[in-house]
């Protein structure tokens, strides 16, 4: 009786959370669509930068067979909603219902800006850089109000269910096949295409996801300092006293030896970072330390 209570309030804190920002989220996912179409045909695909997913095989086929990129994936995406349904189930494919369409309208809608938007540099590094951080940011939109513009992320979701490997390894294989693939397909069909250009796609992969993490995420402004040390009181007084930090000490126990110790915790703005860690070794040379990002922090001064 206490568990079938429990899920019921559980269930509803989930669907509360679905349905929280409802309007904000969509614009994100609108805005998100809009940068990722922008992108791509202003930076990406005058450039023959494939970057992996749905979006770099349409622009091999379109390159080789003239096949319209907004079409092709429109079409793919379709599919792969109907299997998305069909293997994921419908929970995990209606939040990509939305954007596995609006993206392709807004890749037709801004298929032609190339020409209205000229670059007067030489530097392909410069325009790929800039495609991958509005790339980036407009992917982590759309990830953090909980969207999906479809294409790879189900291929990858799928990809992930049957190889029982992570979402994060599924994307980097299938889009390093995508991207290698390009090489060899557009160049050995007489598309000029350097594999240079393939160095390029790999830059801008590694761009978007860090910058995908961020957006996500957030920049961390603190890091959070867990302690084992035999100066238990001597740290904490630094801490406390000279960086005016409150600590918390947590009880622990030795998963080999089964001795109780104290571990000191702490949140330390990144700015007081090199003070607290070389104070705490100065006190215990000896001391462990370990330090993680933190993104967001209540109640702690």
């Amino acid at each position: 009786m206490f568990f079938k209570k429990k899920k019921i309030i559980d269930n509803e804190i989930l669907k509360k959370l679905k349905t929280k920002d409802i309007v904000k989220r969509y614009f994100y996912l609108v805005l998100g669509c809009f940068l990722l179409a922008f992108a791509f045909n202003v930076f990406f695909e005058p450039n023959n930068i494939v970057t992996g997913g749905i979006t770099g095989i349409a622009l091999i086929i379109q390159k080789l067979f003239g096949i319209p990129t907004s079409i092709f994936i429109l079409t793919a995406n379709v599919l792969l909603l109907i299997v998305s349904y069909l293997i994921l189930g419908k929970e995990d494919t209606k939040y990509s219902i939305i954007g596995s369409i609006l993206y392709p309208i807004f890749l037709y809608l801004t298929s032609n800006i190339a020409e209205y938007i000229q670059f007067n540099v030489d530097s392909m590094l410069l325009i790929i850089l800039f495609g991958a951080i509005i790339n980036g940011i407009a992917s982590g939109l759309t990830f953090k109000y909980g969207f999906s513009t479809g294409g790879s992320d189900i291929i990858c979701k799928i990809i992930s269910k049957y190889f029982k490997i992570s979402i994060g390894n599924s994307i980097k294989i299938f889009n390093s096949i995508v991207i290698i693939s390009s090489g060899f397909f557009m160049a050995n069909n007489g598309v000029i295409y350097d594999w240079t250009n393939v160095m390029y796609a790999i830059i801008v992969v590694y761009i978007v996801s860090l910058l995908n993490d961020k957006v996500l995420l957030g920049v961390s402004n603190s890091k959070s300092f867990y302690i084992i040390t035999e100066h238990e009181t001597a740290i904490k007084g630094f801490l406390i006293n000279e960086l005016k930090k409150g600590v918390t000490v947590l009880e622990a126990r030795g998963g080999y030896t089964g001795d109780r110790k104290k571990v000191l915790m702490c949140v330390i703005p990144t700015k007081d970072y090199f003070l607290a860690k070389e104070g705490i070794l100065e006190i215990d040379k000896d001391a462990i330390v370990l330090i993680n990002d933190v993104y967001q922090s209540s109640g702690i001064e």
